[in-house]
C-alpha cells in the first residue's frame, strides 16, 4: 500500500548504509541532518537490522542494475519495474523534490516520475557513461532535466560543464564530510594491531574498492624496493572487489605473499582500528582508461584520525588532502615514484605524525559533517 506521509524530500539511492562504502555512509551523515527526508534505498541482505534503528525511514527496492542500458526489452523492462517499486512505495506527489545518487539509474528513474529532481554526480560515472553512446545518451538527459547537479569536487564540476555541458548555475560543488567524532586519533595499541595480524609491523594502509583506478597494483609493485628499506612493511589492504583475483596473482608472481594482507570488507570497529594503528595511509590512485578517482572519502577519514596521508595526483583527490602539509600527491602510475615519496615518509615517523595533527585540524576546518551540512543548505530541498 502506498505510504502517504508528509516529507518534502526523497532521497533515491542505492548506496545507502548498510551498503558498505564512503558514499553510502555520506548520504547517511548528510541527510540525518536534514528535515522532511525519506529513503528509497537499494536492497542489501542485512538492511532490515539497520532499517530498524535508523532515524529516518527507510523502503528498500532493487537498484543495483547489472545494465545500466534502457535499450531492448530487458533494460526497458528493469527501469520500469523499479519505477513501479517506487511508486508503489511512497506517494511521490507528497514530495517537492527527488534527490538521485547517481545519474544512472537513479536519475533516469526519476526523471520518469514527473517530479523535481537532482542528481549528485561522483566523477568517475561520468567515465562509464561515456563509454556508450546509449550511456552518454541517458546520462544527458537526466542532465538536461535535473533541476540541480551536486557535484562532489571542483575536478568533477570541471567536467560536467566543460565536457556535458550543464550550466553554471545549476552545479554545486558539496565535497564529501567525515564524521570526526567517530574517526578520531588513538594512540598505538598492541592488541588491537594483534587482532588485525599486524603486530609490530610497518603498516601502509588503503582502504577501498578494489578497482583498477585504485592503484593497488602499483603500489604492489613498489613494495619490493619498500621491502629492502623496511623489511617488517606490511600493505594491508581494506576492501573487495573485481580486480582481487589480479591483484593476488600479482602478489604471489612477485613473492610478496608475507608482505601483503586482504582483509576483505570489513565492519565499522575493524575500519576504524586499522585507521588507528596503521603507519601511513595511501591511495595511489591513478587514470585507467579514461576512469578516475572522483575525491576520495578514505583520505578524509584517515586524517580525521590523525594519519599521515598519500595519493596519486589525478582525479579529485588533491582536494581531499593538504599537499605537503597532511599529505603527499605523488605520481601513482610509477611503482618507482611510490617506492620514493612513501619510503621517505615511513623514515621520518615525526614528519608523520606532524602531518597527521594537521589532517586532523584540516579535517575539522573543511569537512566535518556538521560543516558540510552547513554548506548544504543552498542545496533545492534540503532542509536543515
Amino acid at each position: 500500500m502506498v505510504q502517504s506521509v508528509p516529507v518534502a524530500t526523497l532521497l533515491l539511492s542505492e548506496n545507502f548504509p548498510p551498503t558498505v562504502g564512503g558514499t553510502a555512509r555520506w548520504f547517511h551523515e548528510l541527510y540525518r541532518r536534514a528535515a522532511d527526508v525519506r529513503v528509497v534505498a537499494g536492497e542489501h541482505p542485512t538492511s532490515r537490522d539497520f532499517d530498524a534503528i535508523c532515524a529516518l525511514p527507510v523502503t528498500r527496492i532493487p537498484l543495483r542494475f547489472a545494465d545500466l542500458g534502457v535499450l531492448g526489452w530487458t533494460g526497458l523492462s528493469r527501469y520500469w519495474e523499479a519505477r513501479r517499486r517506487l511508486s508503489a512505495s511512497v506517494a511521490l506527489s507528497s514530495f517537492d523534490w527527488i534527490h538521485c545518487g547517481r545519474l544512472l539509474p537513479e536519475g533516469f528513474i526519476a526523471q520518469s516520475t514527473g517530479r523535481p529532481f537532482g542528481c549528485f554526480v561522483h566523477g568517475e560515472e561520468l567515465n562509464t557513461a561515456s563509454t556508450s553512446r546509449q550511456l552518454a545518451w541517458m546520462a544527458r538527459r537526466v542532465l538536461r532535466k535535473s533541476a540541480f547537479v551536486v557535484a562532489n569536487s571542483h575536478h568533477t564540476e570541471r567536467l560536467l560543464r566543460s565536457a556535458w555541458n550543464v550550466e553554471e548555475d545549476r552545479v554545486a560543488v558539496l565535497h564529501p564530510g567525515v564524521d570526526a567524532q567517530q574517526f578520531t586519533p588513538a594512540s598505538a595499541d598492541a592488541l588491537a594491531r594483534e587482532r588485525l595480524g599486524w603486530s609490530d609491523r610497518l603498516v601502509i594502509l588503503t582502504v577501498g574498492r578494489l578497482q583498477a583506478r585504485k592503484g593497488h597494483d602499483r603500489l604492489i609493485e613498489s613494495l619490493g624496493a619498500l621491502r629492502d628499506r623496511f623489511p617488517h612493511v606490511l600493505y594491508a589492504i581494506l576492501g573487495a572487489g573485481e580486480e582481487e583475483p589480479a591483484l593476488r596473482a600479482l602478489v604471489r608472481r612477485l613473492g610478496l605473499s608475507e608482505s601483503v594482507r586482504f582483509h576483505g570488507e570489513v565492519d565499522d570497529v575493524t575500519l576504524l582500528a586499522a585507521y588507528q594503528q596503521c603507519d601511513l595511509f595511501a591511495l595511489p590512485n591513478r587514470v585507467v582508461d579514461g576512469d578516475f578517482e572522483g575525491f576520495g572519502m578514505v583520505i578524509l577519514e584517515a586524517q580525521a584520525c590523525g594519519k599521515c596521508v598519500v595519493a596519486g595526483n589525478s582525479g579529485g583527490t588533491a582536494e581531499a588532502l593538504s599537499n605537503h602539509e597532511s599529505g603527499e600527491l605523488l605520481e601513482a602510475d610509477s611503482a618507482s615514484c611510490l617506492a620514493e615519496g612513501i619510503g621517505t615518509l615511513l623514515l621520518d615517523p615525526e614528519r608523520r605524525r606532524r602531518m597527521g595533527e594537521r589532517g586532523r585540524a584540516f579535517v575539522l576546518e573543511k569537512f566535518d559533517f556538521n560543516r558540510v551540512s552547513e554548506r548544504a543548505v543552498g542545496v533545492p530541498g534540503l532542509r536543515f
